[in-house]
């Protein structure tokens, strides 16, 4: 017995003992979460408790033998110098154990809330990536912030060079800057969504299938990927094609026929090409509309309503056929420009 006293007095020993201990409390202790946390998360509906349990079970685990380990150091004796630098090392791998959780978490309650949410609810599936970069922001403040603590850097003199560089940046990056801001107005204000067909500038039309911060990617019905600049967008006239109370999208197809023809015989053909197409919308109705009087003939045009925008270009397509197959079957003319050349005979000179 005394033989064991006497080993526990040397400082190897004990810290060795503290170190080995600190392991075994760290698995106790994540026992403890996975059974108490764990049962009392499995008994609720929600996921929310099921990941934060999950999230907190390896930094506690951590952060007990980073204690023990610790605590190990004071026992050794180690000089001053190394040993200021051991604690700095675990406390810096301490936070970024525990900002990586806390991240996990308010992700976890960011997606819990926009799942819940109602038209009145800050946190919406169109805001939740605002608030995730605002999470993530302040989580890498807070650790950038703790480390410098943890290594006795004077926080003050980094926080008065962090503005002078802040501005320095902000002129080297102000289009990113940009982009990233209304990358944010974008989110928040929500002119369009993704799967939303929308045009820019009534030149650019595609189906939206990514906002990011930066920039937003477009799917034009050529298949083509177009990633657009989310300062440009900002800047643009947006027209949302699905934006309203409902999807479906009205297209005008313009004809022209004969002056002299029946216009309720034309009135009726055009009807008939667009009811015999699967993509038109029976409500509401198509309807023809007798625009102008052209100068070669009536100028008409045939509006229907489809489902799908995506299917705009083939539906244009099949009705433009069906028109001019069932004009030629019916006899109604397509007129074209005419022009009647007088040449006027000038006499000869003597």
């Amino acid at each position: 017995m005394d033989a064991l006293l006497d080993l526990f007095e040397r400082r190897e020993i004990r810290a060795a003992a503290v170190a080995i201990g600190s392991i075994l409390v760290a698995f106790v202790a994540e026992l403890v979460i996975r059974v108490t946390l764990g049962g009392l998360a499995r008994r609720t509906a929600s996921d929310l408790d099921d990941r934060a349990a999950a999230a907190l079970r390896r930094p506690v685990f951590l952060s007990v033998i980073f204690i023990g380990l610790g605590w190990s150091a004071d026992l050794v004796g180690m000089p001053a110098r190394p040993l200021s630098i051991t604690h700095s090392v675990l406390e810096t791998l301490a936070v970024l154990i525990w900002s990586a959780a806390a991240f996990s978490v308010g992700t976890a309650v960011l997606e819990t809330l926009s799942r819940r949410s109602t038209e009145s609810s800050i946190v919406q599936p169109r805001t939740l990536p605002v608030f995730e970069i605002l999470i993530r922001l302040l989580v890498i403040g807070a650790a950038v912030y703790f480390t410098f603590l943890a290594w006795d850097i004077d926080v003050t003199a980094w926080l008065a060079s962090a503005g002078i560089i802040g501005i320095a940046v902000g002129f080297a990056a102000k289009d990113t800057l940009a982009n990233f801001f209304a990358g944010i107005f974008i989110i928040a204000d929500a002119p369009y969504k993704v799967g939303d067909w929308i045009v820019l500038d009534g030149d650019l039309r595609g189906r939206v299938i990514k906002i990011g911060v930066r920039s937003t990617r477009l799917l034009t019905s050529d298949d083509i990927e177009i990633t657009v600049p989310n300062s440009v967008i900002g800047a643009s006239k947006i027209v949302n094609e699905v934006g309203g109370p409902t999807i479906k999208q009205r297209i005008r197809v313009k004809v022209q026929c004969a002056y002299g023809v029946d216009i309720d015989q034309v009135r009726g053909v055009l009807v008939r090409c667009a009811d015999g197409d699967p993509d038109v919308a029976h409500e509401p109705a198509p309807q023809v509309h007798l625009r102008e009087f052209g100068d070669s003939g009536l100028n008409l045009e045939l509006r229907v309503w489809i489902e799908d925008p995506a299917r705009r270009d083939p539906v244009i397509d099949r009705l433009n056929s069906r028109i001019y197959k069932a004009f030629a079957a019916s006899q109604i003319e397509i007129p074209f420009p005419k022009r009647d050349i007088y040449i006027k005979e000038q006499a000869r000179p003597e």
